[in-house]
């Protein structure tokens, strides 16, 4: 019985992040359609995960009894190199598929005709956000409106299923730190996710950004 391990394997990255944003996963990479889902068996939290731009992001932490929802990407194997990259600082661990729960649409993740592989990117500890490093808006807008690319109810899973917004927020937007910044973004919108979980005043969260460049 050798015939499996000619099963070709499909790989698939969990985005609990940027990643949920469609323009910007094809920042990255090639990758097929994503998916809606919640994974059990992880907590995300915000974090420093690295100084390169002044900001915290969202990392994922393992954790038996938690769970965190993103997006389920079909990618190539020859792509995961450049995901890793994208993802430096975290370590890349199997998900297995009895972990995923389904939205609305669902993937076929039987190891019928191949094998599956998720990948999901995990920290192994979480570091504060501080006024060096804050929950920036310019990150946050994007995670928002990719999770609006599916729906409100998915939008406010994120926030309730994100630990930390009690520590620093900066409102970046007129000089956004994050490089991969959406600036046309509708940021009315989004500051209604925004600001029962920022301790920001409300005059600072309604700053947008400056459309004039």
């Amino acid at each position: 019985m050798h015939h499996n391990k000619n099963k070709s394997a499909r790989h698939f990255i969990f985005g609990y992040g940027s990643l949920i944003n469609s323009i910007s996963r094809t920042v990255t990479g090639e990758t097929g359609a994503a998916v809606a889902v919640k994974v059990k068996g992880f907590d995300r939290h915000w974090s420093r995960i690295s100084t390169a731009y002044g900001m915290s992001s969202v990392v994922v932490v393992a954790n038996p009894l938690g769970a965190c929802n993103g997006v389920l990407v079909e990618i190539d194997e020859a792509e995961l190199s450049n995901f890793d990259i994208r993802e430096g600082g975290y370590q890349r661990v199997l998900v297995d598929s009895s972990q995923v729960e389904f939205y609305q649409q669902s993937l076929d993740l039987s190891a019928a005709r191949s094998e599956i592989k998720i990948w999901l990117y995990q920290a192994d500890k979480v570091v504060n956000p501080c006024s060096s490093y804050p929950i920036a808006f310019s990150y946050l807008d994007v995670i928002l409106s990719g999770c609006l690319e599916y729906s409100q109810e998915f939008c406010s899973d994120f926030v309730q299923l994100t630990q930390g917004w009690q520590h620093e927020t900066l409102n970046d937007r007129l000089a956004p730190r994050y490089p991969r910044v959406q600036s046309d973004l509708n940021t009315q919108l989004l500051n209604g996710y925004i600001k029962p979980n920022s301790k920001l005043q409300q005059h600072h969260i309604s700053v947008g950004y400056d459309r004039k460049h």
